[in-house]
């Protein structure tokens, strides 16, 4: 039952922080978010899964599966569990959200009390999302995240908040939509083989060749129907070119924290849904589709880098730069090999860690600036030494640079995605990719050099001097949790590779 109790506390620290005052909501906030946090890491310290928790031959941590409701001849269970995928992006949700809350306290100065109970409510389906192993269950989580994240940009959000939070709800419903009717026509396709929406029986049984067909759809159609919705489904949240505009309006108008959620964990549950349905269950069509799901993944690195460089506004820049994480991630899951889809896992945490520490340093300039645009500053890093010196490495740590997080996961992606042998031409759509990180060094560094160095040269009626301990101390901790994973990535592969072996050893068999 302890991760029962880590989705409860979480709740109940929501509605703690919903009933305190304004005027004592953000220390009661940082209080009650320690306590998911807490939580984690002893599920963390007391992990002992093997395996994968969608195949068999599994132990998963905590597992827990209560028959919920039955519907003859199906029925809905709650089944949480954890593996070597889904445990350290609960801890990266726990971890950023507190973070995330203190980061809040300079730019969030009316109600107070709804703003951090939504990301405390937010921070409960998220883990519910990354634990769930019935489907219809996690769809119910994986929808309540979008209610806090569009009252977030909705209430708080800049100038065309309205704009971004309903256009960032159409967007993700209208995917949500598809990849529900994928996967539920895909059940209904293995007919008597399962009697559950369970993702592991699911899995289990596709894989045994079960699938009878649906209607007039024959198995291999419904297969690649299955997969198409899905995949669509999923790569609208990741998201991946051409389903990306939603982004950058969303990130532009939602306040800062709420930035630091959106790329730092709601991104990742795109790419963890695409690992656990499209490369796990349906890994025989992803094979299939490799080329061009390949191809999405590159354009999506060059085209998201080559929209950054475009940029004037520092958040549009980090926004961008995500869009071509994200299709790192894409190229790595789809090379089938240990290092690429591990790498491609391990840049989920990375690059949530690197956005939100990004993100953050972007916003604590914006706290006292009151600008974000590149052509408007200049030589802030005589008047912000600290928070300018963070975001020098968090941009370092974009690039790639070594002991960093970005650079292990970067190094596993494309040593993986290089040695793939499902993948044709793997050694082009690696090269290709590689050469994303050249872009994203000059957009980042020509960025920086205008707004750091130099002259002071913003006009204010007011001084602009270093920023406050709370704003600078979360930038602190992100980049030491960057450098940890990038020295010692064991921290967290160890665990993520054990889960992904027994994908690879699927793509091996085909």
């Amino acid at each position: 039952m302890l991760i029962e109790s880590l989705i409860a506390v979480t709740l109940l620290a929501a509605l703690a922080v919903f009933l305190t005052p304004n005027r004592f909501a953000e220390r009661v906030a940082f209080a009650a978010s320690l306590l998911p946090l807490v939580g984690s890491l002893y599920l963390w310290s007391q992990f002992d899964a093997e395996g994968n928790a969608l195949l068999a031959d599994s132990a998963v941590a905590f597992e827990n599966r209560i028959t919920w409701i039955s519907i003859e001849p199906y029925e809905i269970a709650w089944h949480v569990g954890l593996d070597g995928v889904s445990m350290p992006l609960i801890v990266l949700s726990t971890f950023l959200t507190t973070l995330a809350i203190v980061s809040a306290w300079t730019p969030i100065v009316e109600r107070q009390s709804q703003f951090y109970g939504l990301m405390l409510f937010m921070e409960a389906a998220l883990i519910g999302v990354f634990a769930q192993l019935d489907f219809l269950v996690w769809f119910v989580f994986w929808e309540a995240v979008l209610i806090p994240m569009y009252l977030l940009i909705g209430v708080w959000g800049g100038p065309r908040r309205k704009y971004a939070a309903i256009k960032f709800l159409i967007y993700t419903n209208v995917a949500s939509l598809v990849m529900f009717l994928g996967y539920v026509a895909l059940v209904f396709g293995l007919g008597d083989a399962v009697t559950s929406f369970g993702l592991p029986e699911t899995a289990q049984a596709v894989h045994a060749g079960e699938l009878e067909g649906l209607g007039a759809i024959g198995p291999e159609t419904l297969l690649t129907v299955a997969f198409l919705a899905t995949f669509f489904g999923f790569a609208v949240k990741v998201p991946v070119v051409p389903f990306h505009t939603w982004l950058p309006d969303a990130h532009v108008e939602a306040p800062t924290p709420v930035s630091i959620m959106l790329a730092g964990v709601m991104l990742k549950m795109g790419t963890y849904a695409l690992l656990r349905f499209n490369f796990t269950i349906l890994y025989d069509v992803a094979i299939a589709l490799a080329v061009p799901i390949a191809a999405i993944g590159v354009i999506s690195v060059i085209y998201g880098a080559m929209l950054a460089l475009a940029q004037q506004d520092l958040k549009r820049i980090v926004a961008y730069s995500s869009i071509s994480s994200m299709g790192y991630v894409i190229l790595g899951l789809v090379a089938f090999t240990t290092f690429g889809i591990g790498g491609a896992t391990f840049q989920m945490v990375a690059h949530g860690l690197i956005s939100g520490l990004m993100f953050m340093a972007v916003g604590v300039i914006y706290n006292e600036t009151h600008t974000r645009m590149v052509s408007d500053m200049s030589g802030l890093a005589e008047r912000m030494p600290y928070a300018v010196g963070i975001l020098i490495a968090g941009a370092f740590g974009y690039m790639g640079l070594p002991l960093m997080a970005g650079f292990a996961a970067e190094f596993m992606i494309f040593y993986g995605a290089f040695s793939s042998t499902v993948l044709p031409s793997a050694p082009w759509f690696t090269a290709i990719a590689m050469f994303g990180i050249v872009i994203v060094a000059g957009y980042l560094l020509f960025a920086m050099q205008r707004t750091l160095f130099g002259e002071f040269r913003l006009e204010t009626d007011y001084e602009i001097g270093r920023a406050p301990l709370h704003d600078v101390l979360p930038l602190f901790v992100l980049l030491l949790s960057i450098i940890a994973l990038g020295v010692d990535p064991d921290i967290f592969f160890t665990m993520i590779q054990d889960a992904v072996d027994p994908i690879v050893e699927l793509g091996g068999d085909a």
